[in-house]
């Protein structure tokens, strides 16, 4: 009997995600399967096909490292995704630890001298554990600022404030996928992914993608009810003694038309009490 596991589903939905070309091989006639052939993948890795069968059937969950990068190579897996790979692979007892929401207060008290720099700061499961007055501010326009990935697929104003709504929509996903890669049994995670799978077909087609990528740095297009347009920078850290959080920074351009919208902002009541 197969059974379903993180392994199995990731392997399967990467293999359908490929086509013949992209790796190499003759396409000949109709194809009955999406995406690739379970014995191409084989071929392609080296091994048997039986043995592959089982890897995504869940009848064999512990790889050698070797075997993982030549399923890697097979899949045209890029790095991150090949890290992902390989935390699936481990022992569960050798994953991340269960996340702690608590935030440091000298974090906390770092933030909160940030007068001109939105900040806020990111369980795995994209809950906004804690934000400065600039964050709070950013974000007034939403319902509830309390979930990055709720804000984005099931607050109507996620739509308006992310310009490019797509991006941000597959970034959400992807960072939720790698976040899931160190604690599949994460009770959070699989709380915050259930209730976006029902409530947005959208999340739930990304999701099934098994597609991988942390927070880095690059810019966003925002846009916001009161000051308009943002053009931001922003850049993700892991927090030294919670590597389970990241400290989310934005950033405007000196003397830009975003930097006098930012001063704009500041004159929300919260800064003048």
């Amino acid at each position: 009997m197969s059974r379903s596991t993180p392994l199995g589903e990731f392997l399967r939905a990467r293999r359908e995600a490929l086509k013949p070309q992209d790796v190499g091989l003759p396409e000949y006639g109709r194809r009955r399967v999406k995406g690739l052939r379970r014995e191409e993948v084989a071929m392609l890795a080296g091994m048997s096909s039986d043995y592959y069968v089982r890897l995504e059937q869940g009848r064999e969950s512990s790889p050698s490292p070797q075997v993982a990068e030549a399923v890697a190579r097979a899949l045209s897996l890029d790095e991150e995704a090949t890290e992902h790979l390989h935390r699936l692979i481990q022992p569960p007892a050798r994953r991340r630890t269960a996340a702690d929401d608590h935030v440091s207060p000298h974090l906390l008290q770092l933030m909160d001298g940030w007068h001109s720099s939105p900040a806020f700061v990111l369980g795995p499961a994209l809950d906004i554990l804690a934000a400065n007055a600039m964050a709070v501010a950013l974000h007034e326009g939403f319902a509830v600022a309390d979930n990055l990935a709720r804000m984005v697929f099931t607050d109507p104003a996620g739509r308006e404030f992310y310009q490019d709504w797509e991006r941000a929509a597959h970034s959400c996903v992807a960072e939720l996928r790698a976040a899931y890669g160190h604690d599949p049994e994460s009770a959070r995670l699989n709380q915050v992914v259930d209730e976006l799978c029902s409530a947005s077909p959208v999340f739930a087609d990304l999701w099934a993608r098994h597609e991988v990528k942390s927070k880095t740095q690059e810019g966003k297009h925002l846009r916001h009810p009161r000051v308009g347009d943002l053009h931001i920078q922003f850049a993700a850290f892991t927090v030294n003694g919670a590597p389970h959080q990241q400290l989310v920074v934005y950033q405007a351009q000196p003397a830009s038309a975003t930097a006098d919208a930012f001063e704009r902002l500041r004159s929300t009541p919260m800064f003048s009490s």
